[in-house]
């Protein structure tokens, strides 16, 4: 089913429906551990950097600086893997690492166990949303989180959201990051998105929404509907419009999302690697660009695995993360018979909806 026609007051699709399970029976359905067992992949342990050790390639003092062929075996999938998956320095994620995180919070964070919401805000560049239609279950028993920086939370304050001793504003328990370690809000906000399974090492399931957004539907019903019902383990909308990695990376530089050099050069190196425009001959596969805003996944070995990777082109490269995407996918998929679901970004718009702010 294709689209409905776009509204004229806004880019994309309106929502279109999706049918859901009521709360009371889709939390019945939350799997069994070990229902979906992991595809080859059965332990990941992640690469620490000496403080002392000088740079010598490309990368960052949180991402570390993976060599080429550093890159090259991590994408040759082994039972055990030892790789680059972020806080390449600290004691452990929150600590000495860049985006540091109080004691107190990171406390929190491991108790959080089951399904995790989590979103962020960097820069004060959005207002702090509540999730609506919220079940009385899953506000018991789900964890909502949300990573902001100083500037951030003095904003929220100076709005009217005052902090208990709980950290807590509506349903949102806040985070507080310190030592936020990139200049680009949106390459940080990378971190929380990317690597939730070394933020919640506890969680089995989360749900990623930019801080952009409102979330309108209960966690159970999505998690239901786009991983539990498919048996997927990771679910993301396709972009509503591009399907091309090409295409999304010229549409980018005309609208000035990233140094345009930089997108090039990124993009070159991913032809000379094999990447081809998208063509229905990659079916069932149906794009190469989602729309981002939104992940939903279980935290297993493979898809812990793709998402460092992924992480690790963001750190690498541009921090636009619809370009990188394919290609790792694709290399993953090339090894093991996983899959990802790409739903309609229609259906997103279903369960989270952009409301626009005046933040001063």
């Amino acid at each position: 089913m294709p689209p409905p026609p776009a509204d004229k007051k806004r880019t994309g699709p309106r929502p279109c429906p999706v049918c859901y399970l009521p709360v009371e029976e889709a939390k019945k359905l939350y799997p069994p551990s070990g229902v979906f067992p992991s595809l080859i992949v059965q332990n990941l342990t992640y690469v620490r950097e000496d403080t002392s050790t000088a740079a010598t390639s490309p990368g960052s003092a949180f991402g570390g600086h993976p060599t080429l062929e550093d890159r090259k075996r991590s994408h040759k999938i082994e039972e055990s893997m030892h790789l680059y998956c972020g806080f390449a320095r600290g004691i452990k994620p929150g600590v000495g690492s860049g985006f540091d995180i109080d004691e107190s919070d990171l406390y929190d964070m491991e108790k959080c166990h089951g399904i995790v919401v989590i979103s962020a805000i960097f820069g004060n560049y959005d207002p702090l949303q509540q999730p609506k239609h919220i079940s009385e279950h899953s506000k018991k028993n789900v964890c909502f989180f949300m990573f902001v920086d100083e500037e951030t939370q003095a904003a929220i304050i100076k709005r009217g959201g005052s902090y208990s001793r709980t950290k807590k504003v509506g349903l949102w328990r806040v985070v507080t990051v310190h030592n936020i370690p990139y200049l680009d809000p949106r390459r940080t906000g990378k971190i929380p998105k990317l690597l939730s399974h070394r933020l919640f090492p506890n969680a089995r399931f989360s749900l990623w929404i930019d801080g952009k957004l409102e979330l309108v539907v209960d966690p159970y019903q999505i998690l239901e509907r786009f991983l539990w019902r498919t048996h997927d383990t990771f679910a993301i909308s396709k972009h509503y419009k591009r399907f091309d990695v090409f295409t999304e990376a010229e549409a980018n530089k005309a609208a000035r999302k990233y140094n345009n050099a930089s997108i090039d050069a990124q993009v070159n190196f991913y032809r000379k690697e094999g990447l081809v425009p998208y063509t229905t001959a990659k079916l069932p596969i149906v794009s190469d660009v989602p729309e981002g805003c939104v992940i939903v996944r279980e935290h297993t070995p493979l898809t812990n695995l793709f998402t460092c990777l992924w992480f690790n082109e963001v750190d690498r490269f541009t921090s636009r993360d619809q370009i990188s995407f394919g290609i790792v996918r694709d290399k993953i998929m090339a090894q093991v018979p996983w899959r990802i679901n790409m739903f309609l970004d229609c259906q997103r718009r279903n369960f989270v909806v952009q409301v626009t702010f005046d933040l001063e």
